[in-house]
């Protein structure tokens, strides 16, 4: 079979094959958009605005297997976008009662945007999982090498020790604040619905449907509700809520269980920016942890590694770090991704020719890019391999020089700051020079005669705070 033209993922490996990419695929939006139209015509059944069996037989042909998701595409671009060619189908595939309430007294931008809204809560539900299984993974790291001491590096150079507890609790620290900004977003994804210029004035024309199909009043079933008169309409739709076009507009977003939005959001496009912001936000931080790991498990550094690695084409002795890899790429596209959606924020009218139209494509990139990202870092994470000894060995390659900040604290008081500055500066000197131990220079030192250099020398005594450090990260859930 002939795939001309398709996106399969070639060139995509990081989200091939994943979850997210499978929810925000062409069938998934399609059905997003069928889901929305439904949704609207069961809202204005409600309302009183369509009849019940309406309702019924838009929902039920709201199916996207049976639509031809290529031809509508390439429909599209008589009008710009796929709602217009999608609208004609389904009203062909409803009864012909049912079809002057398909897409009634909506614009193509409401269902696009509402379906962009599904697809992003769908797809967030997967990166929630994989966020949480990856918490999960490092905070058993960081227990486990709560106390595993390994240099700290600044700048590329050793600086003082930490241990790796501490860095894997630093992980995951960020990964729960992505977390955090991610379900706040999803929570608060809206529904759309405006009209043609965002003033629900259609739906007021309409007014209640009382014949052919059910009272006013009617839900799905064709029956008011009970101890309601059938020509009041539900109290989401009563004056005290707005008026018929904003109560529909509730009565809506409860179908779709997308929040009530205060406004028609049409050139007002926060839903957007905050979506890209978290997803970029969310990209950071498991780029952070893959960036490191990728440091630490250099071949001449090798203090960890991937519990699994990709070969070369060309060098079979390697192991590549693949997870870290797609992860740190997706981490470098999505602050791109997220700033063409923020650009899209400066949309001229109550609805914009080009601004709107940027950002179908570019959301999805980016859904799909984290979403790959959060599958990757979740296996990336839970298969980690961590190596004390290499980290313990790599503690004495500067020959104790790692914990001349403690000496400097340790020395001042006994020889005072300028001697100890001074003593400290030969010292370090002829450490590098000689490639001696530090402690057994300054144990030739007169002056320090009675000292435990060993003890002030060893890296392992001098990791501050990280063990309580971890454990506080630890109690956050």
């Amino acid at each position: 079979m002939s795939l001309e033209g398709t996106d399969v993922g070639l060139l995509a490996p990081g989200r091939a094959g994943s979850h997210a990419e499978a929810a925000t695929g062409d069938s998934a939006f399609l059905q997003a958009m069928l889901d929305a139209e439904a949704a609207l015509t069961r809202a204005q059944a409600e309302v009183g605005l369509a009849p019940a069996r309406a309702a019924v037989a838009v929902t039920a042909a709201a199916d996207a297997d049976r639509f031809d998701v290529r031809d509508l595409a390439l429909r599209a671009r008589s009008g710009g976008n796929p709602v217009i060619p999608l609208v004609a189908d389904l009203t062909a595939a409803v009864p012909e009662e049912a079809a002057p309430y398909v897409h009634r007294g909506a614009t193509s931008q409401d269902i696009m945007d509402t379906a962009m809204m599904l697809v992003a809560r769908r797809t967030l539900d997967l990166l929630l999982a994989d966020l949480t299984r990856t918490e999960a993974a490092l905070a058993r790291l960081a227990s486990e090498h709560r106390d595993t001491v390994m240099p700290g590096r600044t700048l590329t150079q050793h600086a003082v020790p930490t241990t790796f507890g501490l860095k894997a609790a630093g992980w995951r620290s960020m990964i729960l604040d992505a977390r955090d900004r991610v379900r706040q977003v999803r929570d608060t994804l809206p529904a759309q619905l405006g009209g043609a210029a965002g003033t629900l004035a259609a739906f007021g024309a309409f007014g209640a449907y009382g014949t052919g199909g059910g009272p006013a009043g009617a839900g799905a079933s064709g029956v008011a509700p009970e101890g309601s008169p059938a020509d009041v309409p539900p109290e989401d739709a009563s004056p005290a809520r707005g008026g018929l076009g904003v109560g529909l507009v509730v009565v809506y977003a409860r179908e779709l269980q997308l929040a009530e939005p205060d406004l028609p959001w049409h050139t007002l496009r926060t839903p957007v920016a905050d979506l890209a912001s978290a997803l970029a936000f969310a990209a950071g931080a498991l780029g952070k942890a893959a960036a490191d790991i990728l440091t630490l498990g250099r071949t001449e550094l090798a203090e960890v590694s991937e519990g699994a690695g990709g070969g070369s084409s060309a060098m079979p002795h390697k192991a590549n770090p693949v997870g870290s890899t797609l992860v740190a790429a997706a981490a470098r596209r999505a602050p791109a991704l997220a700033a063409t959606l923020h650009a899209s924020m400066a949309a001229e009218d109550e609805r914009p020719a080009g601004a709107w139209h940027a950002e179908w494509e570019t959301l999805r990139d980016l859904l799909r890019t984290v979403g790959g990202a959060s599958h990757h870092a979740a296996e990336l994470a839970e298969n980690l391999r961590v190596h004390p000894e290499v980290m313990r060995e790599h503690l004495g390659l500067t020959h104790g020089l790692i914990v001349s900040e403690r000496l400097t604290a340790e020395l001042t008081p006994l020889l005072g700051r300028a001697r100890a500055k001074e003593l400290l500066t030969s010292a370090a000197r002829r450490t590098r020079d000689e490639g001696r131990p530090l402690a057994e220079i300054l144990s030739e030192e007169p002056d320090l005669s009675g000292v435990d250099l060993t003890d002030l020398t060893d890296p392992a005594r001098y990791t501050g705070s990280a063990g309580a450090l971890t454990d506080r990260a630890l109690e956050r859930r």
